[in-house]
């Protein structure tokens, strides 16, 4: 098992795993995501319903709990279910981070193929897959019956948002792109432009709906940021990241 730690940093705490930085959680104020790529989830989670309504929300990896604080701050009342596996950490997290009274935030110890599919029907307004193994989303949850359980889970005008780390040619985004197609056809992307551009590696946002995602109030948000991001629509999203294959199960594959 990796070494896990809380790093007490001017600017707050940071969750590390192996030394690999994990979270970063501001205790007196769960409103400011450090993190870039937290930022930008944070910023789909202000463009989703109305503003300040609370969610039913299911995270898929936890780590910190960065993301659920801060939905907890901006949307008072909402129920939030995270499936975060490493049970070690979640104690040192309650521990050295404990979350505040009533938070609506519960965690169970499950992983994130086997929480999703253990959840009813329409659990969840939004439902957000940020979890890592080694740096890379383990590929079990992106297969194609894994998200075909993540629609499943989906209220009728609910979302799915996925944090999928990828380089070009985008293989990983290319498969996923084709299977949240199959199930959830409404789609979006959020990225930086030297991903885009094929210039380094980096995190790309897909949020996926069976309606209409909010793309023109996400792009509003993410104008705001200190650094460039674009928000590319559906055909925007065929245009750089079509032509993929849904992945496949690999008791299943041929």
């Amino acid at each position: 098992m990796g070494k896990r730690e809380v790093r007490l940093m001017d600017d707050g705490h940071v969750v590390l795993l192996d030394g690999r930085p994990q979270s970063h959680v501001d205790l007196d104020d769960p409103t400011r995501l450090v993190f870039d790529y937290v930022r930008r989830l944070g910023d789909v989670v202000d463009a989703i319903g109305e503003p300040g309504a609370p969610l039913r929300v299911v995270h898929v990896g936890g780590a910190g709990l960065s993301l659920p604080r801060y939905v907890a701050a901006t949307r008072p009342g909402s129920r939030q279910t995270v499936l975060e596996p490493d049970e070690e950490l979640t104690a040192l997290v309650r521990r050295e981070l404990p979350l505040p009274p009533r938070s609506g935030i519960k965690v169970r110890p499950v992983d994130g193929r086997a929480g999703v599919r253990a959840l009813p029907d329409g659990r969840a307004d939004l439902l957000v897959l940020d979890a890592y193994d080694d740096g890379l989303v383990p590929p079990e949850l992106l297969t194609a019956p894994a998200l075909a359980d993540v629609a499943r889970v989906l209220a009728p005008t609910g979302v799915a948002l996925l944090n999928v780390v990828d380089r070009a040619p985008f293989p990983v985004i290319r498969s996923t792109v084709a299977g949240l197609r199959a199930v959830l056809p409404q789609l979006a992307a959020g990225m930086e432009p030297a991903t885009r551009r094929a210039r380094r590696p980096g995190n790309v946002l897909l949020l996926a709906g069976t309606g209409p995602v909010p793309v023109d109030a996400w792009r509003a948000r993410s104008s705001t940021g200190l650094s460039p991001y674009q928000v590319l629509d559906g055909a925007q999203v065929s245009s750089s990241f079509g032509g993929g294959t849904p992945a496949a199960d690999p008791d299943t594959a041929c």
